[in-house]
């Protein structure tokens, strides 16, 4: 989709991701080593009372799903920018659904403008465990 054709408001529904034991442990492994995503003994003394999910990877697992609604498809030149706000913890087996909202429209020049996608995403509790800010770089129409 074209920025021009985009509109502030318009939303997408993001599937669910599941957030498996065995990924989440390998991902902590790997790029967020620390006892609280890594050691169940250490994590049962802590106020979460047990492991949680690097919040590098619960974004990036509801990103992820985000991506198959491709609200900009070829359109799409690049990313700019993201910020992530963590409000709960997610736990392994947490199922995270959200919504995919476009919050704001910036013309840049004649060849492409900058598009923000809020995304709140929520436990299968329905509670808010996350919020992220990108803003994606979109080619407008030729004139």
């Amino acid at each position: 989709m074209y920025f021009d054709d985009i509109k502030i408001g318009m939303t997408a529904d993001i599937s669910p991701a599941v957030i498996a034991k065995e990924k989440m442990l390998s991902f902590a492994h790997d790029y967020d080593n620390i006892p609280l995503h890594t050691d169940e003994e250490y994590a049962k003394k802590t106020p979460f009372g047990k492991l949680i999910a690097p919040g590098v990877m619960s974004f990036m697992s509801v990103w992820a799903k985000y991506l198959e609604a491709d609200f900009f498809g070829e359109e799409l030149i690049a990313g700019k920018s993201t910020k992530i706000e963590w409000i709960k913890p997610v736990f392994a087996d947490d199922i995270l659904t959200g919504k995919a909202t476009i919050t704001n429209l910036v013309k840049r020049n004649a060849k492409n403008g900058l598009a923000e996608i809020t995304i709140e995403a929520y436990n299968q509790n329905g509670e808010l465990v996350l919020t992220d800010v990108t803003e994606v770089i979109v080619r407008r129409r030729k004139v």
